[in-house]
């Protein structure tokens, strides 16, 4: 139907998570219409994010040096660290603007199933990082995700931190009833997380 270059930017468009056929086809036809300096500078971006950024050597965040720029701000608390699964979930915290410590991104989360396994994750990394941490690690706030993998990931990673470093405080985010949202319309897991973490006025 079309030009095998129209064709193959479709099919790698279509690649990208959550694009479908249309979608794909939309963005190649809008692609076409700009101008060559326009779809220049989007491909020019699109190198140079996979030139120019890597992992940081400490939490494993996205970053453009050796450290990312949460690490290397020297006002963060180095003693709580946050722990997601993957870079994307920095940001969500971050815009909270209640969290002032770092992070340290596992790279997914466990799923023996789709045989993702704790070695093929960062969590050596981090109980090496919370055994040899200066200044001391007080808190580790487990972050992943309220799924089936992120809940068996999280107690998973309690355990190894109770055995590696006993002192430190590990917890959990808490979960429950979104604001504005009304009880009759809450699942039954929703609701009964929300009484299990309820707490004084």
């Amino acid at each position: 139907m079309f030009a095998p270059p129209v064709q193959n930017l479709i099919a790698e468009l279509g690649r990208l998570p959550g694009i479908g056929q249309r979608t794909a086809q939309r963005l190649a036809f809008h692609l076409l219409r700009v101008s060559p300096e326009e779809a220049g500078a989007l491909a020019d971006a699109i190198r140079e994010v996979k030139e120019r950024i890597g992992a940081c050597e400490v939490c494993f965040n996205l970053a453009d040096a050796a450290r990312c720029r949460i690490c290397a701000d020297e006002r963060r608390d180095g003693g709580l660290i946050c722990v997601v699964e993957e870079p994307g979930d920095v940001i969500p915290v971050e815009r909270t603007h209640e969290f002032a410590g770092r992070y340290h991104v596992l790279g997914g989360a466990l799923s023996p199933i789709d045989g993702v396994d704790p070695e093929h994750l960062r969590i050596d990394e981090l109980y090496a990082r919370v055994v040899s941490a200066e200044p001391p690690i007080r808190e580790v706030v487990l972050a992943t995700n309220p799924t089936t993998t992120g809940e068996a990931t999280a107690l998973h990673l309690a355990e190894g931190l109770r055995e590696c470093a006993p002192e430190i405080t590990v917890t959990r985010l808490a979960s429950g009833l979104p604001i504005g949202a009304d009880l009759e319309y809450a699942d039954e897991v929703t609701l009964g997380r929300a009484l299990v973490g309820r707490r004084v006025l």
